[in-house]
């Protein structure tokens, strides 16, 4: 058979494609923050499945949109750019993807699946098609991670808003993790013409910056979630990860801003059923 099918041979590539470790992550803050506002496994599947699957189509369309740059910059890192998947393979991923995130956001409630679509989703795509290259670009990462809690609250079977300390502490999260995110990539990014905040900012305060965000949302969520010695426990594991993204290289800064981003999530579980 010719083309792309069968797919297990690309299927490799395209998993890398849609950037497993920022889907994988932000799936899993789902699901622990959905168990934190008390859903129920079928509410909770539901709304996690909405968000996973738009997660997919903005790691395959960042992909999918910068394929050409990264050729450019000789990233081995990038399937797409690479050649290991087609473009058409990934654009029908993408439709998929879209398909099964429409469906469930609907089926996780009108106001949620407007939430999600427009702010969470939306989001990520307008980042993916420019504003990931103007200094507005940690908009997009302070909306979709200050939104994704509605999106999960307003899913449950009595919809409500969350509080509005929840959403800051997510957009803190958001746009200390886009900081960190995008340290590795600044020499590659500059030869194509990028200049988002992270690089106009520059590796050297983006160091201690992003951190320093990220202390910021931890602080946020313990002084609101409550005084127990588990919650300052947490908070002051979160300091120690921070740390570690200050003098981290490569992925690991970015990684331990997920991990940031777990603990807080983990805090706020703990706390619900103690």
């Amino acid at each position: 058979m010719k083309g792309d099918w069968p797919i297990l041979p690309t299927l490799p590539g395209l998993l890398r494609a849609s950037h497993p470790g920022p889907t994988v992550a932000v799936t899993a803050l789902t699901a622990l923050l959905a168990l934190a506002v008390g859903h129920e496994l079928r509410t909770g599947l539901v709304v996690t499945g909405a968000v996973a699957a738009g997660q997919l189509t903005i790691g395959w369309s960042n992909d999918l949109i910068d394929a050409g740059r990264d050729q450019q910059v000789g990233r081995a890192d990038k399937p797409v750019a690479r050649g290991e998947v087609s473009e058409a393979l990934v654009r029908r991923a993408i439709a998929v993807a879209a398909g099964c995130c429409l469906v469930l956001s609907l089926a996780s409630g009108l106001a949620s699946a407007a939430v999600h679509l427009l702010l969470v989703v939306g989001s990520g795509w307008a980042y993916n098609v420019g504003l990931k290259r103007v200094v507005w670009s940690w908009v997009p990462y302070a909306i979709a991670f200050g939104a994704l809690p509605a999106v999960i609250t307003l899913a449950l079977p009595d919809p409500q808003w969350p509080p509005v300390w929840m959403m800051a502490a997510g957009a803190l999260l958001g746009v200390g993790a886009h900081l960190l995110n995008a340290l590795p990539d600044l020499a590659e990014d500059a030869q194509t013409g990028v200049q988002g905040l992270p690089h106009r900012l520059g590796g050297r305060t983006l160091r201690w910056l992003a951190p320093l965000v990220l202390t910021v949302a931890s602080a946020v969520a313990a002084l609101r979630s409550g005084t127990g010695a588990w919650v300052w426990a947490a908070f002051g594991l979160c300091v120690v990860l921070a740390a570690i993204a200050v003098r981290g290289r490569g992925r690991v800064p970015f990684a331990a801003a997920v991990c940031i981003a777990m603990v807080d999530v983990v805090s706020l579980v703990v706390q619900g059923s103690a």
